[in-house]
Formats: structure tokens, sequence, C-alpha cells
């Protein structure tokens, strides 16, 4: 989601929302959840992905990867910080466990970008995994892996440890469920879901395991 790289996609999806509208919050996560954070470009599309998936409690769109405290969206997407636009995804892991949120995660990148997602371009764009404890990263990468053996071919999508993680503002907070025209408008006109069928196939957008 980039206003200056896009600005007709983005300012018809910003400019002009009523404040009732501009003031959403995420919902909160369970007390006995874990947490995972991804980057795969627009946070608004990998809040609805991840939403759809059994077992997650809460996703929060935010910036990661960053050396920025604090960052403004602004910021973030004017380049310098460092900060990708990430989801942190909440989760109960007697329903859902991290290998399925990785199998969501690839379904819903385009892993052969560089520094983008879809038209949405710059390093703030970038797609990224970033593990918060040794068996995360573990499995980030073998399923890293197991995406580039499929393929055949080098994938551009990071494996980083986890160090902070900055909630957007709150009108980004659940904006594709608020939203819902201007948002359906941004992720048509940007190609989102038809370079993910072009990867994955039947497998694009998937929201569980096989």
């Amino acid at each position: 989601m980039n206003l200056s790289s896009s600005p007709t996609l983005r300012h018809l999806s910003l400019l002009a929302l009523p404040a009732a509208i501009l003031l959403g919050s995420p919902s909160q996560a369970s007390a006995e959840s874990d947490s995972a954070v991804f980057a795969g470009g627009c946070f608004w599309c990998m809040e609805e992905a991840y939403d759809k998936v059994g077992g997650v409690t809460a996703t929060t769109s935010g910036y990661t990867g960053g050396n920025t405290k604090d960052p403004t969206y602004q910021q973030v997407v004017a380049g310098g910080t460092g900060h990708a636009e990430a989801v942190k995804v909440d989760y109960d892991p007697d329903r859902v466990d991290y290998e399925t949120l990785l199998h969501v995660f690839w379904r819903n990148i385009d892993p052969f970008a560089v520094d983008r997602q879809f038209c949405d371009k710059g390093a703030s764009y970038r797609s990224a995994i970033f593990p918060m404890d040794d068996e995360q990263h573990a499995l980030a990468e073998a399923s890293r892996e197991e995406v580039a053996e499929r393929f055949d071919q080098e994938i551009a999508t990071e494996i980083s440890d986890f160090d902070a993680f900055y909630p957007a503002e709150d009108y980004h907070q659940n904006y594709y469920a608020e939203n819902r025209v201007r948002y359906n408008f941004y992720k048509s006109a940007c190609g989102r879901v038809d370079r993910l069928e072009e990867v994955w196939g039947e497998e694009a957008g998937a929201s569980a395991a096989p």
C-alpha cells in the first residue's frame, strides 16, 4: 500500500473517510495465545488472510525490521526507517500451529519479488518472516527451503530475527473489513489476486494447511 508509488490506488482508499471509520482498533488477543510476525506487502491484505485462519485470535497491522522507534506510516513508506509493513498474528497453539501460519504466509505473497509486493514498491513492502524464538526460526528456514525446492528458483523472502513490533495507526487496523469497497478496489487494481494465482494456482490465498 504505497501512497508515493501508487497514489491513485492509496489516495482513493484512504482519503475522505468519515471520522467514525478511521477509529477502528484491533481485537484483543486471548491471554494464552502465542504470536508470529510476517511481512507480506500490504498489511491490510495480510490481516485479511490471517483473520480467516481458524485458531487465530487477533491480527495487528504494524511495522518491524527497522531501527526507528515508534515510526509513523508516512516515515515508513518514505523509506529510511528500515521497517517493513507487517502483521502480528496472535494465535491459540492448541488450535493452529506455526507451520500452518507459514503455509498461509507463503501462499499469500509473491516469494520472488525483491523489495516489493504486487503494485507496492520499496523496501517497506518486502516480504519477510520474523521468527520470535529458535523453534520458529528453524521452521521458517525449513519452509523457505521447501518453497525454493518446489519452484527451483531463488526466493527473495527474508528471514530476520524479531526485535520489536510497532502497531500502525488506528485507521489501518481492520481496514479491509471497515472500508470494504475502497479495500477491494485497491486489492483488485494492485493485481494481488491474479499474481497469487499465477504463482500458487489453486493454493493461492490459502487460509489453512492442506
